[in-house]
């Protein structure tokens, strides 16, 4: 057994630390993907009611998408309005996006990520 081994402390710092420098990476991918889902015309399909920054040909129906870091500091609400805002607001004419099977959890969660950067 190496020394490296014999030192569980050790090892733990460093498993930490590895795990913690790919959090960056992985967390820009989602970001991407999340924004790919929002402007992709045929599964979020984000663009077809809201304005977004970066996107091409956007609608006027729901609010202009921005701040929501700051309306939204809650991820888990901003999560729950995509699966199904008319838990909240049986008047919307947002689709269910989760309810109806839209997109998978993973998908809101990587809009919810990309949404949190504008």
């Amino acid at each position: 057994m190496t020394a490296f081994f014999r030192k569980p402390a050790l090892l733990l710092a460093l498993v930490v630390l590895a795990g913690l420098a790919a959090r960056p990476a992985w967390a820009q991918s989602t970001v991407a993907e999340g924004q790919k889902l929002a402007f992709d015309r045929g599964k979020g399909n984000c663009l077809t009611c809201h304005v977004i920054k970066g996107g091409d040909l956007p609608g006027t129906i729901g609010p202009e998408l921005k701040d929501l870091k700051a309306k939204y500091p809650d991820r888990n609400e901003l999560a729950a309005i995509l699966f199904d805002e008319t838990r909240r607001n049986p008047q919307t004419m947002m689709p269910p996006f989760g309810r109806n099977r839209i997109l998978t959890e993973r998908e809101i969660n990587a809009i919810v990520d990309f949404l949190q950067t504008l």
